[in-house]
């Protein structure tokens, strides 16, 4: 049986939330997946939602109802995979501490904005990153409010360069987790639908949301 995958996009337009869904719709149907794609958080109020096997908010500086995001968090914590990445997941709804504690983490800052930094794997031989090694990257530096439980995979080191007193921190930039039953993948990195051109970027988003996908 093929599996089901929702992605909902909206929000800031910065972050390319439709053109990034599309790039994402691509991926998981070159995995057999049948996707539906949708504007917005009211899906998330649909009844059926738990029927998806995996869910990707591309939805970032937004908001969401109470009732949408019961449905999202009893979906996933009944056992509907949940991935994302960069500010569409780890900037959705800022006032939601709820929808972070599902996710893992929470973004507050990039220092220097576009800068070039390298993303360091931490855990070669899990599935998501195994054969990848560690890669310059130059994209928003992301520095994140995250979650002890994470099962982290990639970090990356800040300077002082530009901002002081951060210089030497290690910030989680791939992790995955559990929320109840269901599975829950995350990587800092995508600020625009153009970063999927760097393989080792596309490659762990690609990989992440299938392991994120029920069974």
């Amino acid at each position: 049986m093929r599996k089901k995958a929702l992605i909902a996009w909206g929000g800031w337009e910065g972050h390319t939330p439709q053109r990034s869904a599309i790039v994402v719709r691509g991926m998981l149907e070159r995995n057999g997946f049948d996707v539906t794609l949708a504007q917005g958080t009211a899906v998330f109020a649909d009844p059926n939602l738990g029927s998806f096997d995996l869910i990707v908010p591309v939805i970032t500086m937004s908001t969401i109802e109470k009732a949408e995001l019961q449905g999202l968090t009893h979906a996933v914590r009944q056992g509907t995979g949940l991935g994302g990445f960069h500010g569409t997941m780890g900037d959705s709804f800022r006032n939601e501490p709820n929808y972070q504690f599902m996710t893992g983490g929470q973004w507050v800052a990039h220092p220097g904005d576009i800068i070039d930094y390298h993303v360091v794997i931490t855990q070669p031989d899990d599935p998501i990153t195994r054969g990848v090694s560690d890669f310059a990257y130059r994209s928003e530096q992301y520095y994140m409010h995250v979650d002890p439980a994470n099962e982290v995979l990639a970090t990356t080191t800040f300077t002082g360069a530009h901002f002081p007193g951060i210089d030497g921190v290690i910030m989680p930039v791939v992790w995955k987790r559990r929320y109840g039953a269901g599975k829950v993948f995350y990587s800092s990195l995508g600020h625009t639908a153009d970063e999927f051109a760097v393989p080792e970027m596309a490659l762990i988003v690609e990989r992440g949301l299938l392991w994120a996908a029920r069974g």
